[in-house]
């Protein structure tokens, strides 16, 4: 199982218009990947006072994040990952650790990281060293995946939900909705340069990248809202 990640991601937002005509070529170009549509769980790590994010949401040129994720409704047996997602100059990097759904009941995640002797593990428990984190939000999607090759990764994510009360994996439907009905949040991960057809493509239909963070998104309609 992979546990070290590093690649370029470029985030785009389209609605029902422009994501149409893309969609029917992204799926005659790229294969869905082996899960085709799932849930994305993920609760985040964060200071009393928030200061990961609001740190994040001020652009840096590097910024890190933590983060217990999960794929559909977990049971027992299912596997959670515990990832560090780092970004250095439009370059993203994740160190993850794997562990059953059982262990988390039984400790906290803290302790899982602890008892990892492996260096991933090391890396995560200093940064839990030396940041003054704790579960903070949930943020759960749907996606639809296209894996293509040369480690090409497309995600279409939909109906993104950020909530403050409930930090477990049992109720993804509910919290904040963070973008407007009809919207999508297109990811393009490359290990390298973007095929020539889609970045063709992308021109033809006027597609532009846009800066955007679940994380950031959710919690700046949470501060203007006071939802949650």
């Amino acid at each position: 199982m992979q546990s070290i990640f590093r690649r370029q991601e470029i985030k785009f937002i389209l609605d029902t218009a422009k994501l149409q005509p893309l969609y029917d070529i992204v799926a005659e170009k790229i294969p869905r990947d082996t899960y085709g549509q799932y849930l994305v769980q993920s609760i985040y790590f964060d200071t009393n006072n928030w200061d990961i994010i609001r740190s994040s949401i001020e652009k840096p040129v590097y910024k890190e994040k933590l983060r217990l994720r999960c794929y559909g409704v977990p049971g027992q047996d299912s596997t959670i990952f515990m990832e560090l997602k780092k970004k250095f100059r439009g370059v993203v990097s994740k160190r993850r650790i794997a562990f059953p759904m059982q262990e988390l009941i039984e400790k906290s995640a803290q302790e899982l990281v602890a008892e990892d002797s492996t260096q991933i593990g090391r890396e995560l428990s200093y940064y839990l060293q030396n940041h003054a984190v704790q579960e903070r939000v949930h943020i759960s999607y749907e996606r639809e995946a296209f894996a293509g090759e040369n480690g090409l990764r497309l995600t279409l994510d939909t109906n993104i939900r950020f909530r403050t009360d409930i930090l477990d994996y049992q109720n993804p439907g509910e919290g904040l909705e963070v973008l407007p009905a009809g919207l999508t949040v297109m990811e393009i991960k490359t290990l390298g340069g973007m095929p020539i057809w889609l970045a063709q493509t992308l021109s033809e239909h006027k597609i532009f990248p846009h800066s955007f963070s679940k994380y950031g998104a959710g919690y700046k309609k949470y501060v203007k809202g006071g939802l949650n």
